[in-house]
């Protein structure tokens, strides 16, 4: 028998979308939501065996839907869809208690043996978020620690991530501006980062910086 299915995305075309794609495979859409507080309303009143769920809901975002529908109906199996993939989303994903993780840009091909294996108790993710926790179980994660990083690079990588620019570290340092971009470039290429926001997170994640 096929499981009842729950729908919870903010974009109606994308609720539809999922909907067809589910029900020409054959399986039952019982319900939709377009919030995260609807979500866990309507599953707690319809029962679904599986959850849909947009990881980015308004009013509750679905992390915290995961864990509010599973407090309330600890047999549901939720899959998240996202549009963006990193070891620490797919590992916030899990300890939520969802069961699966599929990558938007996937849904079409991976949605139907995704929707599967959660319904009969497996976890199923993204080939790339597979490969993000094998490489992290394995002890080599996708990004270099800051053991990895010269002395100089640290000082120049905490300097950036509080916000300095080019001209105020090449002052601080006394070196010239041109020297202080070789080194912004190089941290960048080793850290495979292109965005200063980035940086201030990895700083942050790293003890290089404080929150």
């Amino acid at each position: 028998m096929a499981p009842r299915i729950f729908i919870a995305d903010d974009h109606e075309v994308v609720r539809k979308g999922l909907r067809i794609l589910l029900e020409e495979a054959g399986q039952t859409v019982c319900g939709e939501a377009s919030n995260g507080r609807d979500a866990v309303a309507g599953v707690i009143e319809l029962g679904p065996q599986v959850v849909v769920m947009d990881l980015a809901m308004p009013d509750l975002n679905g992390l915290e839907a995961t864990r509010q529908i599973l407090k309330h109906a600890p047999k549901t199996a939720v899959l998240i869809l996202s549009a963006q993939e990193s070891e620490e989303l797919v590992r916030q994903i899990l300890a939520a208690g969802a069961r699966g993780f599929v990558l938007k840009t996937d849904a079409a091909r991976d949605l139907l043996a995704a929707v599967e294996a959660v319904r009969n108790g497996r976890t199923y993710l993204s080939s790339n978020a597979t490969a993000h926790l094998v490489e992290l179980a394995l002890g080599h994660p996708t990004e270099m620690s800051r053991n990895d990083l010269t002395r100089r690079e640290l000082e120049i990588l905490q300097l950036i991530a509080e916000g300095l620019s080019s001209k105020e570290i090449a002052d601080a340092l006394h070196v010239s501006v041109r020297t202080i971009d070789s080194h912004r470039a190089n941290l960048m290429d080793k850290l495979e980062i292109r965005k200063v926001s980035k940086l201030v997170r990895y700083a942050i994640r790293e003890g290089i910086l404080e929150p």
